[in-house]
């Protein structure tokens, strides 16, 4: 029994290619799921796939420039995901119309125009590479990139925590307190927008958001609290990560796919059997006689 463990959980990561994708989606998983948490509670699920998105054309740039230089890709996509971001709000400012509007549409000219110069300056390998990562192929630089990455979002969001917690329950008070909300709201995009530059290299621009977004919406259906939110959220992507990388190496499955699946997998069974707004909580609730006190 330890002899099928040991070579089903802890003989992969002998290989020093499973080592680095290991501590990288571990870096990712502390830094992706509170940033998608925040999302949730704010109303913009939606908006971190458009962010996604806004970051191709950079990534695109920086590959027709220095072909698969990690640094010029991941500085192409942060500057091009804040490009779109003040774009979007200041089109939302001046014309009055709802910003996520205004993002997706943005998100749809960054997807277009980004698979477009990928296309043109490249092979359909190096549009994938690029649209689906590969965790797998994380160098020494590109884990390094990841890890300094995440380490500056999780010291930024702890430093701009309350802002953020007060201005997703009162914006007003924020305001009355001497803090411009709009400068919070820029820094937060800007933390998203950081997240998802990191994450490209290992799940692609089209999933990166995966790792943020589905371990905030599995959270919900176990905690109510912020803290609880966000400390499940990180360890359902630290199992997803890890437990993605071992189905991928076992079974020959694409790496960043398994993972979010994965992720999926789990939101799927918190949906039907979590203890907060699950299928199961409503059955329950419903089966329980007229006057008894509710469950906690």
């Amino acid at each position: 029994m330890l002899e099928l463990l040991d070579a089903w959980l802890l003989a992969p990561f002998d290989y020093g290619f499973m080592k680095r994708a290991f501590v990288a989606g571990l870096a990712l998983s502390l830094a992706a799921p509170p940033l998608g948490v925040f999302l949730m509670l704010r109303g913009m699920s939606l908006i971190g796939d458009a962010m996604a998105h806004a970051i191709l054309p950079g990534v695109a740039l920086g590959f027709l420039f220095a072909g698969f230089s990690l640094p010029m890709m991941s500085l192409g996509g942060i500057l091009s995901g804040l490009l779109v971001a003040v774009l979007a709000g200041s089109v939302s400012q001046m014309t009055g119309h709802r910003e996520d509007s205004a993002m997706a549409s943005f998100f749809l000219i960054s997807l277009a125009a980004g698979v477009m110069l990928v296309s043109l300056g490249g092979s359909s390998v190096d549009l994938t590479h690029v649209l689906f990562g590969s965790i797998l192929a994380v160098n020494t630089t590109a884990l390094v990139l990841i890890a300094a990455i995440s380490s500056l979002i999780v010291v930024i969001l702890a430093v701009i925590f309350r802002a953020l917690v007060v201005e997703c329950l009162d914006p007003l008070f924020l305001r009355g307190q001497g803090v411009h909300g709009g400068l919070v709201h820029g820094a937060f995009l800007g933390l998203v927008v950081l997240n998802l530059t990191a994450g490209f290299q290992t799940l692609g621009t089209l999933m990166a958001v995966g790792l943020m977004m589905l371990p905030a919406t599995t959270a919900r259906f176990w905690s109510k609290r912020l803290e609880g939110l966000i400390g499940i959220a990180v360890g359902i992507a630290m199992v997803a990560s890890t437990g993605g990388l071992l189905l991928s190496y076992h079974l020959s499955l694409p790496s960043g796919p398994a993972i979010i699946l994965l992720a999926g997998a789990a939101y799927l069974l918190s949906a039907l059997l979590g203890r907060h707004h699950s299928l199961r909580e409503r059955l329950q609730r419903r089966a329980a006689p007229l006057g008894a006190p509710e469950s906690h």
